[in-house]
């Protein structure tokens, strides 16, 4: 067995080094560390952009946030950088904000948004002038303002220029009177006609409302009912480019987190009794997690290999753990309808269906979703959710049920 775990240890050694999969410093980085190096980076500027994003966010766009930033002011720390579950905050903007005002330590209004999306978080730290009504009245109106296709910029840009306002501007815009200053003669005749304008404006809205029903009952006998706004879908070549473009960079995260797994497996001290268990166990599911990387043709085999790592990581930690006379913290497992969500919440879920009842980790959105009576927003396959194809990853939901996902894989079960 020794000689066994010698050989494996010197392979992953040996992949590491390859000088085609280098390791990327930041994939090593405590969440800590991730966010003293953001906030290290506002400190210098208040708007920090992922390299990710850089070359796609023009300096107009940019000097557009800062310039309405600092205009409100009080400090203002913007954040744009891509999240996902396997990132050092779990892909959560909650634990970016966390973290950032910890390491900042200074009072200002903090907002993140994932590059992906548009939709901001925030957090007023230390800032009483700030109500947290107003700002989320806010974020949803600059949401709205800037419709489905605008950047995270933009929806940054429009939020600050809607909290400079002392109150929020109507989203529609009204019809005002002016009054003039002739005298008092003339202000009767003003209020007079004001009053005709008035009683016009109203049985014409009147009028209309009439003709609408009138119109609207012709139309219902006629079999007009056909006359809809068309519903918004996404152009079929667009979701394409989407789909590929989150399958590469899922490629990119996995090989990233293989190499730098496989260079800390390599280190690991010789252990003895459940210490070199776990150390086995990380070894198999690393190892499951290369075989799964090299073969995987699909968006669903690329999240079997996440999970995979995953699972070779929470055992990495717990040998870690154990060879250094702790007690190792437990990990929730990721979710079992979509691992992109992140990790499960709360205690297993029992999920029952045509008789069959599992128990699976559930993330919070999806436990809310079967709470409603609604589907959750499952991983998609090749033919609706990925559970209803004949693969490894459906018949165990990815590893919370069922044996050994690492043993499945090594016995080539990925599809029958």
């Amino acid at each position: 067995m020794r000689a066994r775990n010698c050989l494996i240890l010197l392979t992953t050694a040996l992949v590491a080094l390859l000088p085609a999969l280098p390791a990327a410093a930041g994939t090593t980085q405590t969440p800590a560390e991730r966010a003293r190096e953001i906030a290290t980076a506002l400190a210098k500027d208040p708007l920090y952009i992922d390299p990710a994003y850089k070359s796609a966010l023009p300096e107009t766009l940019r000097t557009d946030v800062r310039d309405k930033a600092t205009a409100l002011g009080y400090p203002v720390y913007s954040i744009v950088l891509p999240l996902t579950p396997s990132d050092a905050f779990q892909g959560k903007e909650s634990t970016v904000l966390t973290l950032v005002i910890d390491a900042l330590r200074k009072p200002g209004l903090y907002v993140v948004v994932d590059g992906g999306s548009r939709f901001p978080w925030y957090e007023a730290h230390d800032l009483p002038q700030l109500d947290e009504s107003r700002l989320s009245a806010v974020r949803d109106r600059a949401l709205d303002d800037t419709g489905y296709d605008a950047g995270p910029t933009e929806v940054l840009a429009r939020m600050y220029e809607l909290l400079a306002s002392p109150t929020l501007p109507s989203s529609t815009p009204t019809i005002s009177t002016g009054s003039g200053s002739r005298g008092d003669e003339d202000s009767d005749d003003s209020s007079g006609s004001g009053a005709k304008v008035a009683l016009f404006i109203v049985l014409g809205i009147v009028a209309l409302v009439v003709l609408g029903l009138v119109i609207g009952l012709l139309r219902r006998r006629s079999g007009g009912g056909a006359w809809r706004e068309k519903a918004f879908r996404i152009p079929p070549h667009v979701a394409a480019t989407v789909a590929a473009e989150r399958r590469r960079r899922l490629v990119r995260e996995n090989t990233d987190q293989l190499t730098s797994l496989g260079s800390q497996l390599a280190a690991l001290p010789t252990v003895e009794g459940p210490g070199l268990r776990h150390q086995q166990a990380a070894l198999d599911y690393y190892a499951a997690a290369g075989k799964v990387l090299d073969s995987s043709t699909s968006l669903v085999d690329l999240v079997g290999a996440m999970v995979l790592l995953d699972k070779a990581r929470r055992e990495y930690d717990v040998s870690v753990a154990i060879a250094a006379g702790r007690t190792a913290n437990a990990v929730p497992e990721l979710c079992a309808f979509n691992p992109l969500h992140g990790r499960a919440t709360g205690k297993p879920t029992q999920v029952e269906a045509d008789g069959t009842t599992l128990t699976l980790p559930l993330c919070a959105e999806c436990r809310r979703a079967l709470k409603r009576g609604k589907a959750p927003a499952s991983l998609p396959g090749d033919d609706g959710p990925y559970w209803y194809g004949d693969t490894l990853w459906a018949r165990t939901f990815y590893g919370t049920t069922g044996d050994d996902l690492a043993a499945a894989v090594s016995r080539g079960e990925l599809r029958r």
